[in-house]
């Protein structure tokens, strides 16, 4: 599969934009990286907390969802964070400079635009955070948003 650039999957743009790469991905998954930045939007004085790995999470599935509209010659669309049934984080933060892997795999995805997925943070052989993240792709996200949904 193409590794196409982060820009050109994710909708987020400027300091909203938290993943560095696509590493590799499939029908099925997608594994992203990122440096967690010394400065930035959710820092602290030792690093960003651990809650915004859930925000990792969606912005990985929405590069496997990029990914999949660049390959059939669409543009990326917006979706939206559903929230978490779990959300287990065995750190209280990630430190600056630490190299992040966010791993996430289709588990459900209906023709309705609401999915599920299992995700994971890992740095190096370690697995920081796990959880499964439900999330929704509209149609046409504009109408959605007009009608007030969102």
């Amino acid at each position: 599969m193409t590794l196409y650039p982060i820009e050109d999957v994710v909708p987020h743009r400027g300091s909203a934009l938290l993943l560095d790469q696509v590493l590799r991905w499939d029908e099925d998954s997608i594994d992203v990286a990122l440096v967690v930045p010394a400065a930035g939007l959710f820092n602290e004085a030792a690093g960003v907390p651990a809650w915004i790995g859930i925000e990792y999470m969606a912005q990985a599935i929405a590069a496997w969802a990029g990914c999949r509209a660049r390959r059939d010659g669409r543009p990326p669309q917006i979706g939206f964070l559903l929230g978490s049934r779990r959300y287990s984080s065995q750190v209280p933060l990630f430190p600056a400079g630490t190299a992040l892997v966010v791993h996430a795999r289709r588990e459900l995805m209906g023709d309705n635009g609401l999915g599920l997925f299992a995700c994971r943070i890992t740095a190096g052989s370690e697995t920081w955070v796990d959880a499964n993240v439900s999330v929704y792709e509209p149609a046409d996200a504009q109408a959605y948003l007009e009608r007030g949904n969102a």
